[in-house]
């Protein structure tokens, strides 16, 4: 598609209203990519603290902190790096979140005492957490409004795909290099990646177009986005480079329902994953049925999220958010449920495991498709604070995860447990309703 020579163009609106060609499938890929390093290097520690309490003699319960304060610093780095996206641009705020999580966990290999790698792991947390938000807003800002939901989601996807990869690749690599050499190998990589990855990925068109100095890189990614525009074409922006969206635009008469209503969904549909990715295990593991089984509960939990995630995002296209969105959340809590009234033991391991995929590809959809949902909520001025900032509210239900499994494993066992996942996601549920500015199917044809 050529664009006419004009004295100003909205490079937002020429990308909405063009086709995806295979120049932003792999920017979206390559962006996809970074998240698959930020997922595996999440996962790095809960792998190696079994090692690390052979060697240091230190039991479980000393970790409480490191894994607690690795969340606060994911919820400070959404925070942090959503503000900055919007500020000094998406690439600069995603490969600086890059650099931060891998040289952090790099250093981790020197450390021989619980409080020193509890303050490495905070500072890598805010890596791990503001990588996502500008993820997120670059996918979405790399495509047409019509792909945009899917890229988002095939984007965040990679958070449980790295997890999955980090378990398979690493646990039998350990042995070899140990818990410090598994460390370097995990923050080496995000580290070389960024270098390459930065040459790859051009910064977000409408942040370009905010910059005139920066309009010969627009003009350069335009084109081979297959939107040649004239040499001396000048663009049109949301908002100029002198002017920046407030913190307080998220809590604008327009956006402030939608706003609280997705911090509620973020909090508790967290507050659910997380209580799937810390307890599944023990609690097979507690019903006798081996350790293998109990490791096969988390991949399958895993993997689900993968495959539901993407049945979501391609979902959207069709349906739009609400109807897919609301149909996922119900469809995980009736797994919930269920899964709440069966008793776990070996006459029943395969039911579970059943139940345990599919409600994992349930909930880890409506978890991952709520970026894509953000992405198409907040306007592109505020687009990486207003994701950064509901994914950092978020992750207060990931701290909590720590504290409501045991609780409910105490109460009642696995009914009680799933019973609470169950009500964590019916929060979602009532909150996703609760937004008004949903994917829908006019807002997409309209384009």
């Amino acid at each position: 598609m050529t664009v006419e020579p004009s004295a100003t163009l909205d490079a937002g609106a020429i990308i909405d209203r063009g086709r995806c060609g295979p120049y932003q499938v792999a920017l979206v890929f390559f962006t996809a990519l970074t998240i698959i390093f930020d997922g595996i290097d999440n996962q790095l520690l809960g792998i190696v603290i079994p090692s690390i309490m052979r060697e240091w003699g230190v039991a479980r319960p000393a970790f409480a902190p490191v894994v607690a304060l690795g969340f606060l610093g994911m919820m400070i780095g959404g925070l942090l790096a959503g503000l900055a996206g919007d500020r000094f641009g998406r690439k600069v705020a995603l490969f600086g979140s890059m650099v931060l999580f891998g040289a952090s966990t790099v250093v981790m290999m020197t450390v021989n005492g619980v409080t020193a790698l509890a303050g490495l792991r905070l500072i890598a947390g805010i890596g791990l957490g503001g990588a996502m938000p500008n993820a997120a807003a670059l996918a979405a800002e790399y495509v047409p409004i019509q792909q945009r939901a899917l890229a988002v989601t095939m984007t965040i996807v990679c958070v449980p795909l790295g997890g999955t990869l980090a378990g398979l690749l690493a646990i039998p690599i350990l042995p070899a290099v140990g818990w410090r050499g598994l460390f370097v190998i995990g923050g080496t990589i995000p580290l070389i990646a960024s270098l390459v990855l930065w040459r790859l990925l051009p910064e977000s068109p409408r942040f370009l177009a905010r910059h005139p100095d920066r309009w010969s890189e627009l003009r350069r990614v335009l084109g081979r986005m297959g939107h040649p525009v004239a040499p001396t074409t000048g663009f049109v922006a949301a908002t100029p480079a002198g002017h920046r969206a407030p913190f307080i635009a998220l809590f604008s008469r327009a956006l402030r329902t939608d706003t609280f209503a997705l911090w509620v969904a973020f909090f508790s549909c967290l507050l659910c994953v997380y209580m799937g990715f810390s307890w599944l295990p023990s609690i097979l593991s507690a019903a006798g049925l081996g350790s293998s089984t109990a490791s096969t509960s988390i991949t399958l939990f895993n993997l689900g999220g993968v495959a539901g995630a993407i049945f979501g995002g391609i979902t959207i296209r069709r349906l739009g958010s609400r109807t897919t969105m609301l149909t996922m959340a119900a469809a995980g809590i009736a797994g919930l449920v269920v899964l709440s009234r069966t008793a776990i033991d070996s006459g029943t391991v395969v039911r579970v495991l059943v139940l345990l995929t599919f409600c994992g590809a349930m909930i880890n959809a409506v978890q991952t498709t709520m970026y894509a949902l953000a992405a198409h909520v907040y306007p592109t001025e505020i687009r990486a604070t207003g994701v950064g900032t509901a994914v950092s509210i978020g992750r207060s239900g990931a701290i909590l995860s720590g504290y409501a499994g045991p609780w409910a494993l105490e109460y009642r066992g696995s009914a009680s447990f799933f019973a609470v996942m169950a009500i964590a996601l019916s929060v979602s549920f009532v909150a996703l309703a609760i937004v008004r500015r949903h994917v829908t199917l006019e807002s997409v044809r309209a384009q």
